[in-house]
């Protein structure tokens, strides 16, 4: 739907939400600082509130969560709107940064998230995982990402060596949870 309306064209931001994104005096760390504060938040809210102990719990076995009186189906379209509405934070953030809206800015990024969420410690099988584990996980994926741009490693190589690195890390997640 946003092809058709904009006719596949980037729209302008408007300058109050620049400050999201840090341009201006505000500088980089703006971001920055989102997510950071974020992180803590939510480091949090997973470790010393219910909702975390649910979430772990459905994601661990969801029926066995039911049968301790945790309401799955509550638990799981709180975390898709939670993670919703993150999500489209974190498009405006990166919009504010490039001072236009498109419909296909952070295309392909999902597999960069996902691999960072499994070098992060996060199992596949659910109910494992931490922001801290998650976080360092960004950290390298980033930090890999720009070693092999700086290295001048093909595009298409750098993807498979992702991948590669996503495979042995699901390897392990699997070898570790046996």
């Amino acid at each position: 739907m946003t092809l058709v309306v904009s006719g596949a064209r980037p729209v302008q931001v408007p300058p109050p939400l620049l400050i999201l994104g840090g341009t201006g005096t505000w500088g980089w760390w703006m971001p920055v600082a989102v997510m950071v504060a974020l992180a803590v938040l939510f480091s949090l809210v997973l470790r010393y509130t219910q909702f975390g102990r649910a979430l772990y719990a459905v994601g661990g076995n969801a029926e066995a969560a039911r049968l301790s009186g945790i309401r799955v189906w509550r638990t799981r379209i709180a975390t898709f709107a939670l993670t919703g509405f993150l999500a489209a934070f974190s498009g405006i953030i990166l919009s504010s940064r490039i001072m236009s809206g498109s419909s296909n800015i952070a295309q392909g990024l999902e597999f960069e998230v996902i691999a960072a969420v499994i070098i992060g410690g996060t199992s596949l099988m659910g109910g494992v995982g931490t922001i801290a584990g998650t976080f360092l996980g960004v950290l390298f994926i980033g930090l890999l990402g720009n070693g092999m741009v700086l290295m001048g490693i093909n595009p298409f190589a750098q993807e498979v060596i992702r991948g590669l690195i996503i495979l042995a890390a699901v390897l392990v997640s699997v070898i570790r949870k046996r």
